[in-house]
C-alpha cells in the first residue's frame, strides 16, 4: 500500500518546498514517537543547497515533498520565514536532532549508518558504542560510489532490516541520498530514515562542528569551508541563485503581503464544493484560504472521497491563498503521486497565480 500523507501537518511552502513549523524539541519528540511505535518517518532536512537544487531538479524536489517531516536546516531559511510571516522560529539542523537523541534521550534508540567515505561509518559506529547514551549503533555499510540500483540489492536491504535499527542514517550526498531513500523506503522496515551526511562525519570525528555562536549567526558555511575547502564552489554558486530568488520572489512576496494585509481577508466566506466525476474528484474553492481556516480542507483531503482518485482543484473564485494553503497542496501533490494519481490545479486568478509564483510553486498549476 502507498504511504498516505498526514494532512494535519502544519506545513508551509517556502521557495517551492514544504517546511513543518516545528521547534527542535517537537521534532525530536516526533522522531522518538515514530521509532517507539515503528511508524514510517522519512525525515528531510532542507538547507539552502536543497532550496537551490530543487528549483531545477524535479525528482529532488519531490523527495522533500514526499517526506513525512521536513525541517529548516539553515538560518537563511529561518530569516526568509520571518520576513514572510511564516512561524518557523528556529533552525532545526539534522545534526542537532541527532545530538539531542544521542545525549538527552531517556529511551535508547539504535542507528544504522549507510554511506560515507570508506571507514567513516565504521568509525562512527565504534565511537557511538564506546560511549553509549541515547543512541547505540547496530550496523553500518559503506557502499562506495556505486549506482542507486547497485546499492539497492536484496542483500543490502535485508542486512539493514535485520539490524533491527530504529534510525537509518544515510550519507551519500544530498541528491543521491534522497533518491536512494525514495527508491527503497517501501522495502525498509527501519521506521526513521534520513539523509544526514554530516552526522556520520561529526560522530566519527572526521569533521569538527562549528561553535554554537557561529551556527546561530548564520555563518556556519564559513566554518564548513574551513573544514572542507572544496565546498566554496558550491556555496558561491548557491549564493548567487539565492540572491536572485530574494530579489525576484521573496522580497516581492513580502511586499505583496504587506499591501494585501492578508489578516484582513474574509476567511469566513471560504467554501468547498466537491463534484464526483467518476475517476476524478473536482473541488471548487471560494474565498480566501489561509492557515486559520484550512481545517475543513484538511479533513476533506483526509477523508475517503479522494482515495484512488485523480483530483482537480478549481480556484476560479478563490480570492487569496497563503503559504500554508500551498503547503497543504504540496502534501496532496505528493499523496497523489504515491497513489499513481493526478492532481491538477486550474482556473487561478492573476493575483493568486502571482502568489504561487512568489512561493516558487508554479509547478502545481496547469498551464493557463
Amino acid at each position: 500500500m502507498p504511504i498516505t500523507a498526514d494532512f494535519n501537518r502544519q506545513v508551509y511552502c517556502l521557495l517551492g518546498l514544504p517546511f513543518d513549523a516545528l521547534c527542535k524539541t517537537a521534532a525530536v519528540q516526533h522522531i522518538r514517537d515514530a521509532a517507539a511505535n515503528r511508524l514510517p518517518c522519512f525525515l528531510s532536512t532542507p538547507n539552502l543547497n536543497f532550496l537551490i537544487a530543487s528549483q531545477s531538479d524535479i525528482a529532488f524536489r519531490n523527495s522533500v515533498i514526499n517526506s513525512d517531516l521536513s525541517v529548516a536546516d539553515g538560518m537563511p531559511i529561518v530569516w526568509i520565514a520571518r520576513l514572510l510571516g511564516i512561524p518557523i522560529r528556529e533552525r532545526v539542523a539534522g545534526s542537532d536532532l541527532f545530538e539531542q537523541l544521542r545525549t538527552k534521550s531517556n529511551t535508547r534508540l539504535s542507528v544504522y549508518f549507510f554511506g560515507g567515505v570508506q571507514g567513516v561509518a565504521e568509525t562512527a559506529c565504534q565511537q557511538l558504542n564506546a560511549n553509549p547514551h541515547g543512541i547505540v549503533c547496530t550496523g553500518f555499510a559503506s557502499p562506495g560510489f556505486a549506482s542507486i540500483q547497485e546499492m539497492s540489492g536484496d542483500e543490502t536491504i535485508e542486512r539493514i532490516n535485520a539490524s533491527g535499527a530504529d534510525f537509518l542514517v544515510v550519507a551519500l550526498g544530498a541528491k543521491k541520498g534522497q533518491a536512494w531513500i525514495e527508491h527503497n523506503r517501501a522495502r525498509i522496515s527501519v521506521p526513521v530514515i534520513s539523509h544526514l551526511g554530516a552526522v556520520v562525519n561529526f560522530v566519527a570525528g572526521r569533521l569538527d562542528r562549528a561553535p554554537v555562536w557561529i551556527q546561530r549567526s548564520g555563518l556556519e558555511w564559513l566554518w564548513r569551508i574551513k573544514e572542507e575547502p572544496a565546498l566554496w564552489i558550491r556555496y558561491a554558486s548557491d549564493g548567487l541563485v539565492f540572491m536572485k530568488l530574494l530579489v525576484t520572489r521573496v522580497i516581492p512576496y513580502s511586499w505583496l503581503m504587506f499591501w494585501r494585509k492578508p489578516e484582513k481577508q474574509k476567511t469566513e466566506s471560504a467554501t468547498i464544493e466537491s463534484v464526483d466525476a467518476g475517476g476524478e474528484i473536482i473541488i471548487r474553492l471560494r474565498g480566501a484560504w489561509m492557515q486559520n481556516n484550512l481545517l475543513p480542507l484538511r479533513q476533506f483531503f483526509s477523508g475517503p472521497a479522494l482515495a484512488g482518485r485523480d483530483v482537480r482543484i478549481e480556484l476560479e473564485y478563490a480570492t487569496y491563498v497563503d503559504s500554508a494553503f500551498i503547503g497543504l497542496l504540496l502534501l496532496l501533490s505528493g499523496d497523489r503521486q504515491r497513489q499513481g494519481k493526478r492532481l491538477s490545479v486550474v482556473n487561478t486568478k492573476k493575483n493568486v497565480r502571482q502568489i504561487f509564483r512568489y512561493a516558487c510553486a508554479e509547478f502545481l498549476l496547469e498551464s493557463q
